[in-house]
């Protein structure tokens, strides 16, 4: 049994914009212990993501790069088969561009995790996560890389000598291969706060979720993810520290500090 008496919380943040505001990402950093800014491709503003960002700093969270497809349209959710230089380098200029802010509002990037359809595809194409990882390395391989639990992309980082985290999702169904049901199927997001707490109390304690077929599938997780424009996502967000500490579970980043 995993008895782990620590774990990350983390949320997607900085990607509301004037036309498409979805979440509420001052709650939201009153809750996580890590946040995971986005980098303008698939959401958010300059401005916007700077102050989600100069937020953090002031919360004591610890913040992540989010980069993802250049796809603002579809939110970075639809899958891009991309050339691997156009990729590294359109990784690489994200990057870059989250740490300046960062840097801006007296901050300090400690991790990256990957956006959406990004995140998904190089959870199983070694291509693209060759890509990823080429970009972190390139831009600062002190950064961990964050990535779905049993993904393809942790191997290759951890290859390629970076600190790496898996990532275990709060308010998504399972397969019973491991894998994150397809939004596009039904029952994929979950929106019930206290079920989605008490599957992240026992995925902490037991190493395991409850797959949508019933079925009990292992999952490795340093890290717990509230999507931040997920319905209720502040309520799920709070269930969860709220059960953890009233376990004496203790919720903090898995990267260092936000400064």
């Amino acid at each position: 049994m995993n008895t782990k008496a620590t774990i990350d919380l983390n949320s997607d943040l900085g990607e509301n914009s004037p036309d498409r505001v979805v979440a509420d990402d001052a709650a939201m950093l009153g809750i996580v212990s890590s946040a995971n800014v986005a980098c303008g491709f698939h959401a958010g503003t300059p401005e916007g993501i700077r102050t989600t960002l100069a937020d953090a700093v002031a919360n004591g969270v610890t913040i992540g790069a989010h980069p993802g497809y250049r796809d603002y349209e579809n939110f970075g959710r639809r899958a891009m088969d991309i050339e691997s230089a156009t990729l590294q380098a359109h990784v690489e200029y994200q990057l870059g561009a989250l740490i300046s802010l960062t840097t801006a509002v007296g901050g300090a990037v400690r991790y990256v995790k990957p956006h959406g359809a990004l995140y998904n595809t190089i959870a199983r194409d070694e291509r693209q996560a060759r890509s990823v990882v080429a970009a972190v390395k390139a831009i600062d391989p002190s950064l961990v890389l964050l990535g779905l639990a049993g993904g393809v992309v942790l191997d290759v980082a951890e290859k390629a000598g970076l600190a790496t985290a898996a990532e275990a999702f709060a308010d998504r169904a399972y397969t019973p291969g491991g894998e994150l049901v397809s939004r596009a199927e039904p029952g994929a997001v979950l929106h019930d706060a206290e079920e989605v707490a008490a599957r992240m109390l026992r995925l902490a304690r037991e190493g395991v979720v409850e797959a949508i077929d019933g079925t009990d599938v292992a999952v490795r997780a340093d890290s717990i993810c509230v999507h931040g424009d997920s319905d209720g996502a502040i309520r799920m967000a709070a269930a969860i520290r709220e059960l953890f500490e009233a376990e004496g579970m203790v919720i903090a980043p898995f990267a260092g500090a936000s400064a």
